[in-house]
């Protein structure tokens, strides 16, 4: 999980946390709005990427071929002012095409001469909203890459560590469908994603507006809405939310019934006990905290609910259990196994 954005200046009195509070509705509201300009519905998703952008999560893409993943990402980079990269993942990309290289450069020794020192070159990692698209088709060496960013926001290179800009998050786009050729994603990889979102194809009238938009002459433009520094100021007010003792528990219960009652689970359903084989770490609970704080700050309140943290269970856990064969035999997908522990976990702890 991320640590915490660097403190400035935040705000101290209630009337300028309620200020703060509100600002932070309006930014979230005109991003949102700029990207409904360009992307068709989706509103689940897109308010699932924008969680991850203010708390400072990163987030897996999952879709079939032409549902509008890449878009979105895009999208979502031309809304906000921050610098943009994108990596296309395939079979031979080699880490250093990710992270950056050392090279031998010549200089102007300032005596009329030339000099020749080593230097980075940086990779395409080092943008602040980086698109991994088919992240799936990388090898598990490449992939690798990805793991310090991710966690630390920085990259080390030939014994030096670089540290990468803020804010910084990576979009990453996967096929749930192809699997010639891909390499999944070991589960220290995917426990480094703060949501595992779903990206759907698109209903009748989504469909029809679709059209609408990519067969005329017409074409959506964008405007930038926010900065690096309102984003990172808006994160730091996201962790401020309050979050009393039982609801902090609730996510805490949450999280350890994803563990069978084998794996030392106390609060497993039966579900688990049959058709989950590990459950969630605790960087499971971070994302549920944090995105219920999200939540919380963009309904009006200044506490955490329980209905908060229900709310973002799925695309918080469903990437996060490991599942064993009788799941796969019947075909039972996280996401039924997260709803039935939202379903069945008491409000209140013994």
């Amino acid at each position: 999980m991320t640590p915490p954005p660097p403190v400035n200046a935040d705000p101290s009195t209630p009337a300028d946390v309620q200020a703060a509070a509100e600002k932070f509705r309006r930014d979230y509201a005109a991003v949102k709005a700029q990207i409904g300009r360009a992307v068709v519905g989706k509103s689940d998703i897109v308010d699932g990427v924008l969680t991850c952008l203010f708390v400072g999560g990163h987030v897996l893409l999952e879709g079939v071929p032409g549902v509008g993943k890449t878009l979105l990402v895009r999208t979502v980079a031309r809304c906000v002012n921050l610098s943009f990269s994108r990596i296309q993942f395939t079979p031979d990309l080699m880490p250093a095409d990710i992270s950056g290289t050392t090279i031998v450069a010549e200089f102007d020794d300032g005596r009329g001469g030339r000099e020749r020192r080593f230097t980075f070159q940086p990779g395409p990692i080092f943008g602040q909203i980086v698109l991994a698209d088919e992240i799936n088709r990388a090898t598990p060496k490449t992939q690798a890459a990805l793991l310090e960013a991710m966690q630390e926001r920085s990259v080390t290179v030939g014994g030096t560590t670089h540290r990468l800009p803020e804010p910084f998050m990576v979009l990453a786009t996967q096929n749930p469908i192809e699997q010639e050729g891909t390499y999944p994603l070991p589960e220290a990889q995917l426990d480094r994603f703060f949501f595992k979102l779903l990206s759907m194809t698109p209903g009748r009238a989504d469909l029809s507006e679709i059209l609408n938009r990519t067969t005329t002459a017409s074409d959506a433009e964008l405007q930038p809405v926010l900065d690096g520094p309102t984003i990172l100021s808006h994160a730091r007010l996201i962790r401020r939310v309050a979050i009393a003792p039982h609801v902090q528990d609730y996510a805490v219960r949450m999280v350890l019934a994803t563990h069978p009652t084998s794996s030392g689970g106390q609060y497993a359903t039966p579900m688990v006990n049959k058709f989950v084989r590990l459950g969630a770490s605790p960087r499971a609970a971070q994302a549920l905290v944090l995105a219920g704080k999200c939540r919380a700050l963009l309904d009006g309140r200044s506490v955490v609910s329980t209905d908060d943290l229900r709310a973002v269970a799925i695309p918080a856990l469903r990437h996060r259990l490991i599942l064993n064969f009788e799941s796969h035999a019947e075909a039972l997908s996280a996401d039924t196994i997260v709803a039935n522990i939202v379903s069945t976990l008491p409000l209140e702890g013994t």
